[in-house]
């Protein structure tokens, strides 16, 4: 691949901007969308100046409810106006019989977590136009409230198969009809003061970026090691029992992507309720993905500690594991992934857990001892300092039998670190060659139990302690989401397999060869990252990779990109 040759503007520079020499650059040559005219050998100038790759995964964000005031980006003012008001080319939200719905649902349960200094309820919520809308403003007159960054809002459905109901083909109409949160889907904020921002404007923001598999967290960060959606063998007849998904068939007899509806407990109209379902499962019914199979498409928990799940007992190495008689511990994975490859070919790296020598130490307890950091949140159920919501299904090489603590303790303690050995590696100068960032719940952004200020100035804080690392001037870091949140955005995600790829979601390729001040358009998905590695490192490709680049041709699109137009080599 090539890509035209640019000079590289100094981030010392860039950073000088102000916000509006920064629009202005943005606006005179900010925008890229891949291309070719220089004999760069890419892939060599890769190898060659590219030493570290850092991944830093943060949670549940549409794109454009973060970025969809972005300057040149593909964002709301596509389909909103300034005064708010929607243009021709904005889809409305349909009810559940294809109608239009007159106003969007009201936002069931209220707007804002429990124990907030902001309350929104949800009599105060209702009668929003169908259309997107800021959070911040948009209930001033209701409620007197105005919502900024340091507010935690309501969580929203976030799962497989309602992810892909809401798309609706494309069309992105049927958020609101197929949500369980009513309005809330449709708003977005003002992040532009925001520290992220402020890197965004200053590096590169992909605009084209979408999460790698459908629905939410679980399956994401499996997508992310290894392209693939992990296995249940036997589901149907597993003593522990886990859910297993009842959809609505197609003619010929197969599964399709609906839930079935349970019309006896379920509001005709989105408009008088969420949706409710005969079940909305864990697991897909055999044979969904045509190979006799089952799969675990929504939240699992590891088989080792931390784990959701306490240990059966805490006798000899039982206090390592977590209970397999609970139906949702998964079993051990055995699926090549990234770090297996990375491994064959003896280049070092590394997962990074935010609070993951506590939590590990937490999840070790007698089943019967109360968790302090797994899923520990304060009595209003948010994250705090003290509570810090540790998030074990964020964990993905942990749900890996050769990550087995007994086993491969060595491998295990090579690989699954804490936050805090992330800093002082970067300092000292020896990151991995691959490093993976999961920050836990307080630093996450998660609705429901996560603010966005609190995490934005978190990761921003790493990422000026990686720009003063030794390593730095040889380092590229993305820091992107894994899933949309249940929130819409108004760009159709490309037809692909089975798994995805599902809603668009932020991405920043932050480097000193990022395309300075760009807004890069390629088409990306979550497993870029993992094409990048590949191509660095000159690895085997992931069968997933090839099949969803696979399934994006035979369909008429194109195959995703690695990352690479977003960098100058």
């Amino acid at each position: 691949m090539t890509f035209p040759s640019r000079p590289v503007r100094s981030p010392r520079l860039t950073a000088a901007l102000t916000p509006i020499a920064l629009g202005a650059l943005l606006t005179l040559g900010g925008c890229f969308d891949g291309g070719s005219s220089s004999s760069v050998d890419t892939t060599a100038a890769l190898q060659d100046k590219v030493q570290n790759i850092v991944v830093i995964y943060a949670e549940n964000r549409a794109f454009d409810n973060l970025y969809g005031r972005f300057p040149n980006a593909n964002g709301l003012s596509t389909v909103i106006n300034t005064d708010g008001s929607v243009t021709s080319a904005y889809i409305a939200q349909k009810d559940r019989d294809g109608s239009t719905l007159a106003t969007l649902p009201p936002v069931w349960g209220g707007v804002t977590a429990a124990g907030s200094s902001v309350t929104v309820t949800q009599a105060q919520s209702a009668g929003l136009a169908n259309a997107p809308f800021n959070i911040g403003t948009a209930f001033q007159a209701s409620a007197n409230a105005t919502i900024d960054g340091s507010v935690i809002t309501r969580d929203l459905y976030h799962r497989f198969y309602e992810n892909q109901m809401q798309i609706n083909g494309g069309k992105n109409d049927q958020f609101a009809a197929w949500g369980d949160s009513g309005a809330l889907l449709m708003g977005y904020f003002d992040y532009s003061s925001s520290p992220l921002y402020k890197l965004a404007q200053q590096y590169t923001l992909a605009d084209n970026f979408f999460q790698g598999a459908f629905g939410g967290s679980f399956l994401n960060h499996q997508y992310l090691i290894c392209a693939c959606a992990p296995e249940y063998p036997g589901a149907d007849t597993a003593t522990a029992k886990p859910t297993i998904t009842v959809l609505d068939k197609n003619t010929d007899g197969s599964f399709s992507s609906h839930l079935t509806v349970d019309t006896t407990k379920s509001k005709a109209s989105a408009l008088d309720a969420a949706p409710v379902f005969v079940l909305s499962g864990n697991i897909t019914p055999a044979n969904y993905f045509g190979d006799g199979k089952f799969y675990a498409v929504n939240t699992m928990q590891p088989p080792f500690q931390p784990s959701g799940n306490a240990p059966a007992d805490v006798t000899g190495n039982n206090a390592l594991y977590a209970d397999t008689s609970k139906a949702t511990t998964l079993p051990a994975q055995t699926q090549q992934n990234i770090g297996d490859l990375l491994s064959a070919k003896s280049v070092s790296w590394a997962w990074y857990g935010g609070s993951w020598s506590n939590a590990l130490k937490d999840g070790m307890q007698a089943p019967t001892a109360k968790r302090t950091v797994l899923y520990a949140a304060n009595s209003s159920g948010v994250a705090s300092t003290d509570a810090v919501d540790f998030q074990a299904h964020h964990q993905p090489f942990n749900y890996y039998a050769n990550m087995d603590p007994v086993t491969h303790a060595t491998d295990r303690s090579s690989h699954l670190k804490d936050y805090d050995n992330l800093v002082a590696d970067a300092a000292a100068g020896a990151l991995p060659a691959v490093s993976f960032y999961k920050p836990e719940g307080l630093y996450n952004q998660h609705p429901g139990y996560a603010n966005i200020a609190n995490a934005d100035q978190k990761i921003a804080d790493l990422v000026a302690k990686l720009q003063a690392s030794p390593q730095w001037k040889n380092m590229v870091i993305v820091i992107t989401y894994d899933e949309n949140g249940g929130q819409w955005d108004h760009v159709a995600p490309p037809t692909g397999d089975k798994l995805g790829p599902g809603t668009r979601i932020p991405a920043l390729v932050i480097s000193p060869f990022s395309k300075m001040a760009t807004v890069d358009h390629t088409q990306y998905d979550t497993a870029s990252v993992l094409r990048l590695i590949t191509r660095r490192f000159g690895l085997s490709t992931l069968p997933g990779l090839a099949a969803r680049d696979k399934a994006l041709t035979d369909n008429g699109g194109k195959a995703m990109g690695d990352l690479t137009n977003a960098l100058n080599l």
